[in-house]
């Protein structure tokens, strides 16, 4: 169970399991129509579209409670991602380089998801066996994803 920053949230004006919940709600799974397989060297990744992290956020902290701004450093395109809990705005950055499909603009998108999964957006994802379907756990009608398995990952 995640409890390491739980402890210290007064200043949120939330308590803990809303917190907790709405950390859980960006996990969820997404819809397995909306993963995407893409074989890469003798593997398959899975991954969503940045507009299905954008959708995510609204849907789980609303669109007025969160806010993305890149920037460049030493060559590649950083992403913060910032999510209101409460009064105060939480921060974390990733980043990713242009990508050989669609330049600056995939790195801009990849930047963006990869800050989102530092929240818990799409993390799963890198936990997915390298088969081509999606285990049972991974979809959201089967009933198999769990908070404890959230918490998990």
């Amino acid at each position: 169970m995640m409890t390491g920053g739980l402890n210290k949230i007064a200043r949120f004006n939330m308590d803990t399991q809303e917190i907790l919940n709405t950390i859980r709600e960006l996990k969820k799974p997404f819809d397995v129509a909306r993963v995407k397989p893409r074989p890469q060297a003798n593997k398959t990744l899975h991954y969503i579209d940045a507009r299905d992290v954008m959708a995510r956020l609204d849907s789980t902290v609303g669109p007025l409670n969160w806010q993305d701004e890149y920037n460049e450093v030493m060559g590649r395109v950083v992403c913060t991602l910032r999510i209101r809990f409460g009064d105060e705005w939480i921060s974390k950055s990733d980043g990713a380089d242009d990508t050989k499909i669609e330049g600056a603009k995939g790195g801009l998108s990849d930047a963006f998801k990869r800050s989102a999964v530092k929240w818990g957006v799409g993390r799963y994802l890198y936990y997915l066996p390298n088969t081509k379907e999606l285990p049972s756990w991974a979809d959201p009608d089967s009933g198999k994803w769990t908070n404890e398995l959230a918490d998990r990952i």
